[in-house]
Order: C-alpha cells, then sequence, then structure tokens
C-alpha cells in the first residue's frame, strides 16, 4: 500500500454555521463549499478549502449521529479525525487488518463520493483515521 496526500482534517461541530463564520472571519477562508446532508452516516458536512488539503466540518443530523458522543465529550467540538487517500481501498483495508489494525466496517461511500473506511484510533497512535480511496479527480 502507498499513503497518498492527507485530504483532509475533520472537525466536528454542534453549528457548521458559527464554524464557518469562524473559518471566514477569523482564518481568511475564501473558499467554502456548500453544506448538505450525508443521511448514511449521520452528519451534514461542509468543507472548506485551504492551500493544500481541505477541513471537513461535521455537524450531527440527529440524536443517533456518532457525532453526538464525540460533542457531548467536547462541547465545543474539535478535531474528529484525520484523513489520507489510498490508490486501491479494498487493498489498502487489506494490508491495516493483515498488520493487526481494526477497520471500522466495510469500505463505503464518503462525502467525497469515494470509497472510504475508517481505523480505530487505538490503532493509529490515538488518531481517527479515515481511509479514502483517491477521487478520480485527483490521479
Amino acid at each position: 500500500m502507498k499513503l497518498g496526500r492527507l485530504n483532509h482534517v475533520g472537525v466536528a461541530t454542534p453549528s457548521i454555521e458559527k464554524s464557518i463564520t469562524l473559518y471566514r472571519d477569523m482564518l481568511g477562508a475564501t473558499k467554502i463549499h456548500e453544506p448538505f446532508d450525508l443521511p448514511p452516516q449521520g452528519v451534514r458536512v461542509c468543507f472548506v478549502d485551504t492551500a493544500n488539503s481541505q477541513i471537513e466540518l461535521i455537524e450531527p443530523l440527529g440524536a443517533d449521529s456518532p457525532i453526538v458522543k464525540f460533542l457531548e465529550k467536547n462541547p465545543l467540538g474539535g478535531q474528529h479525525h484525520v484523513c489520507f487517500e489510498v490508490p486501491d481501498i479494498h487493498a489498502a483495508k487489506a494490508e491495516f487488518e493483515a498488520n493487526g489494525a481494526r477497520a471500522l466496517g466495510e469500505p463505503r461511500s464518503g462525502a467525497h463520493g469515494t470509497l472510504i473506511f475508517f481505523v480505530h484510533p487505538q490503532d493509529m497512535g490515538g488518531v481517527l483515521t479515515e481511509i479514502m480511496e483517491t477521487p478520480k479527480a485527483h490521479t
């Protein structure tokens, strides 16, 4: 497996709208994408472009969202995960598992419309890590 570029840093937030204001007014972000719902993952998502990556703002869609527990522990929000690209999602998952890492579920469609899976933070130095297949536009 060859680890690709850092695609994004996921930031959980209780309010995407307030976070957009922060990234625009405090950090000078100029390219902020339109927020959209991702019901299969229980989140609302908004991407903020940076010079070399993106910030993925993640807000829970409802009480059963996986982000709710994170926000209960971190009411202001905060860094939730990092996401790296790989050329072949299935080969990457097999290699992580062969090395003893726990993939959290099967590859599924992520916010970029490409396949993703997460690796348990206990197997990644305490960092929840998303692995995504490199989007075709980036190859």
